[in-house]
C-alpha cells in the first residue's frame, strides 16, 4: 500500500492512505452496511509514534485494513500511543476498545457519553432500546418489527470507558503539538470536534459532513432536545474561525464554514416543511414523517430499509419536538404517543 496525496476528484471511499499534508493522513476504513461504506481514521505522526482520530468499526476487515495503512506509515498498531475519538458511536469508537486490550492504547472520549457507554455495557440491555422509545412517542413503534424479528442482539463486550473522559473545551498535549477539544452535542451528547489551530484544521467526527446530514440523538443515553442542540452546536463552530474540513465521512472540504451554512439551512427548510404537514393534518412523528421526502432522491418513508425508516421517524420527532419549543407546534401526549397541532 503506498501513502498518495488526498484528492477530492477521487471516490473518498477507496482504501489507502492519502497524505492530507506532511505528517497528517486519512485513513478510510470499511465498514459493514448498505448505506455509509466508510469512516476516515486520521493520523498525526506525533513524536516517534502515532495519535488517529477514531478508530473504526471493530470487525476484522477494519483490523486488516488499519495494520496494512500504518505499515505504509512505517508503523505497527502498538505505536499508536492514544486515539482521540470525537463520538461514542461503534463505527467510531470500538476497534479503539479491542486494541487496547492487546496493546494498551489510550482512548480519550467526550465526558458527555459516559452515560451512553455505561448502558451499552449493560449486557442486560435489549437491543433497539432507546430507538424502541423514540418510535413509541412517534406513533411509529410497529416499524421496528422487523428489526427485532430478525437476529439483531446487544453485543455489550464491545463496549468499555476509555482511559480519559475529555471536559472540553479543552487543550489536548500530544507530544509535539496541542489540539483543542470542543464541545458539539447534537448527533450524540457527548459529540467533540478537534481543532489543530497549527494546520488550520478541524476534525470534525459526525458533526459536519460534507455530502450528508448527520442525525441527531441515535444514542443510549438520549438528550432532551437533541435537534436544538445540534443547531446550536453548529452555530458555535459558525462563529469559530473557519478552517479545512475533516470530516469521518466523506473528502476533505476547504471550508468548515461553507458546510456549517448549508447545514443550517436544510434543517431551517426541514423545520418549515414538518409544520406544514402538521398543518395539513399529521399529528404524530410517523404520520409526518410519512408525507415528507427523504434522502437526496426525494423517497417516501415506504421505499427506505426498516432501519431507515425507524431513523426517519426519530428525526422528524426531533424537527417536530424543536417546533414545539420554538412555540410554533403545540404538543401533547396520550398513550405514550406524543401529537402535534399548529
Amino acid at each position: 500500500m503506498r501513502v498518495e496525496p488526498d484528492d477530492p476528484t477521487m471516490d473518498w471511499n477507496v482504501e489507502g492512505v492519502y497524505e492530507v499534508e506532511p505528517g497528517l493522513y486519512r485513513i478510510p476504513m470499511p465498514l459493514p452496511m448498505d448505506g455509509l461504506k466508510a469512516v476516515n481514521v486520521y493520523a498525526l505522526r506525533d513524536g516517534d509514534g502515532l495519535v488517529l482520530i477514531d478508530s473504526g468499526w471493530s470487525i476484522e476487515d477494519a483490523r486488516v485494513v488499519l495494520e496494512k495503512a500504518l505499515a505504509a506509515l512505517g508503523h505497527s498498531i502498538g505505536d499508536v500511543h492514544r486515539f482521540l475519538i470525537t463520538h461514542v458511536h461503534r463505527d467510531h469508537y470500538t476497534m479503539a476498545v479491542l486494541l487496547r486490550r492487546e496493546f494498551g492504547n489510550r482512548i480519550s472520549l467526550g465526558v458527555g457519553e459516559q452515560t451512553s457507554i455505561r448502558i451499552s455495557a449493560d449486557p442486560t440491555r435489549a437491543p433497539w432500546a432507546s430507538l424502541l422509545i423514540q418510535l413509541r412517542l412517534g406513533g411509529g413503534e410497529k416499524l421496528l418489527t422487523d428489526l427485532l424479528d430478525g437476529e439483531s442482539r446487544h453485543d455489550a463486550s464491545i463496549w468499555e470507558d476509555p482511559d480519559d473522559w475529555l471536559a472540553a473545551p479543552a487543550d489536548i498535549p500530544l507530544r509535539e503539538r496541542t489540539l483543542q477539544a470542543v464541545a458539539t452535542p447534537g448527533h450524540t451528547r457527548g459529540h467533540l470536534v478537534f481543532v489543530d489551530a497549527d494546520r488550520d484544521a478541524m476534525f470534525a467526527g459526525d458533526h459536519v459532513l460534507p455530502h450528508i446530514t448527520p442525525s441527531v440523538g441515535f444514542e443510549p443515553d438520549l438528550a432532551h432536545s437533541p435537534l436544538g442542540d445540534y443547531l446550536q452546536s453548529l452555530r458555535m463552530v459558525r462563529a469559530m474561525p473557519d478552517r479545512r474540513l475533516l470530516p469521518a465521512h466523506g473528502p476533505v472540504s476547504p471550508s468548515v464554514h461553507a458546510r456549517v451554512d448549508e447545514l443550517l439551512e436544510h434543517h431551517a427548510v426541514r423545520l418549515d416543511e414538518m409544520a406544514a404537514a402538521i398543518a395539513a393534518g399529521a399529528s404524530t412523528g410517523f404520520e409526518t414523517a410519512g408525507l415528507v421526502t427523504w434522502t437526496r432522491r426525494g423517497r417516501r418513508l415506504g421505499e427506505l430499509d426498516p432501519f431507515n425508516q425507524c431513523m426517519a421517524v426519530a428525526e422528524t420527532s426531533a424537527h417536530l419536538d424543536l417546533l414545539a419549543e420554538q412555540g410554533r407546534l403545540v404538543r401533547t401526549e396520550l398513550d405514550g404517543v406524543r401529537h402535534y397541532t399548529t
